[in-house]
């Protein structure tokens, strides 16, 4: 395959996942007897630009359909997080009521609603129309029902609309091209307008054994040098990038045209490509062995959850994500060894996990049958999701991540 970036034919392997059904794909009663579809889950790395990516094998305008399952409040910490960064964005660059904002992948409008709650114009653009319209009732948040990238991008700047602030969250990662994507962003930026993606770091996948979040959402997985890159080849230049916590270690970066002379360069911009160059991510070697953590995962968990079978115990997990469906299908692991998954958003309740057809249940369902163990698949907010269900610990219940490694609190 062809490089998404630099174009560069690319061949090696960074970890093959093998088969998998589409993350977000979960099943109705009546699809259970129905044929499902798998497709090949392999990730490669340029030698050139070390970009990690996979082949588009399922195209996005499928993935983001009609109905995406995910809705980005049902996360107390992420709402947490975004209103904390638009409190920061407000304190740091002055936005007000003469500013305009506008937020790619928008989803249901859960960050934007801060910026209109302070009188900010905003607009969000989301491929979804079920997210779209959420933010609509929910937030009284517009939205543009579309993909973003330079067509998208002409016809707003043709109608006025161009942005202060230009946001996106988690979503670099999940465009297929990548620079028709970042080509978007320079034609509907003010002059002085600013730039802040936020994506998961590629070094805390690789130090952490991250790999559950593979999946075929994620056409590309980010390091700090690479995306630097990016912007550049497209009249954007990085000024500023903070090390974030969330999503078991992310990027946040701050951008501006190349001609904008009015932002000084942070030194976090040299401190991380240091950083990155010093810890090999500019040498191929460094992308090899990660497949063999990976199988370590995969053996250890397959054995535990043999063993608590063979005891009589249950085991059940929480949090029917994206990252939930790679570890299981990639171990394996069916109904047979956990047996269903709760989590509080409606729109996956009473369905049933892809691939594993594990069913996905209210929260109810753990007080009724008091399982001895809870393996918390959305390990980013495991502390969030272990004070809300500390009770289990009355029946001696205990709580397993599986990400880096099987660990029991």
């Amino acid at each position: 395959m062809k490089c998404r970036f630099c174009k560069n034919n690319v061949s090696h392997e960074f970890v093959n996942l093998l088969n998998s059904p589409p993350s977000n794909s979960y099943l109705s009663y009546e699809q259970l007897n129905e044929p499902e579809v798998y497709y090949p889950l392999k990730v490669l790395v340029c030698e050139n630009c070390f970009l990690v990516q996979i082949d588009e094998y399922y195209k996005s305008t499928e993935i983001f359909n009609h109905e995406y399952a995910y809705f980005s409040s049902y996360s107390s910490s992420w709402l947490t997080h975004a209103k904390k960064y638009v409190e920061m964005m407000i304190d740091r660059f002055g936005y007000n009521s003469k500013s305009f904002v506008i937020e790619i992948a928008s989803n249901d409008g859960y960050l934007l609603k801060n910026f209109k709650d302070k009188e900010i114009p905003v607009l969000g653009i989301e491929p979804t129309s079920n997210t779209a319209e959420a933010a609509k009732t929910n937030h009284n948040v517009d939205s543009e029902i579309d993909f973003f990238g330079i067509n998208l991008a002409k016809r707003l700047a043709e109608r006025g609309i161009k942005a202060d602030l230009l946001l996106g969250n988690n979503v670099l990662a999940h465009v297929p091209d990548i620079n028709d994507f970042v080509g978007g962003m320079p034609i509907i930026l003010k002059n002085e307008g600013v730039i802040t993606m936020e994506f998961p770091h590629l070094f805390q996948l690789i130090q952490n054994n991250q790999f559950d979040t593979i999946y075929h959402e994620h056409f590309s997985y980010l390091s700090f040098t690479t995306v630097l890159k990016i912007f550049e080849n497209n009249q954007l230049e990085i000024f500023d990038v903070e090390e974030l916590n969330t999503h078991g270690g992310s990027l946040r970066i701050f951008a501006k045209h190349k001609a904008d002379l009015t932002k000084e360069i942070n030194s976090s911009v040299n401190f991380l490509l240091k950083k990155e160059k010093e810890n090999g991510m500019l040498n191929i070697e460094y992308y090899k062995n990660f497949q063999s953590k990976v199988n370590k995962i995969k053996i250890e968990l397959l054995d535990f959850l043999i063993e608590q079978k063979k005891l009589g115990k249950k085991v059940v997990a929480y949090g029917a994500a994206a990252k939930g469906n790679t570890l299981l299908n990639y171990c394996g692991i069916k109904n047979d060894l956990v047996s269903f998954i709760v989590d509080a958003n409606p729109n996956k309740q009473n369905k049933f996990m892809p691939g594993s057809h594990i069913p996905i249940v209210t929260e109810d369902s753990l007080k009724i049958e008091k399982p001895d163990f809870v393996i918390i698949l959305p390990w980013n907010i495991k502390d969030e999701i272990i004070s809300q269900i500390k009770y289990i610990r009355e029946w001696n219940g205990k709580f397993i991540s599986p990400i880096p490694e099987i660990s029991f609190d």
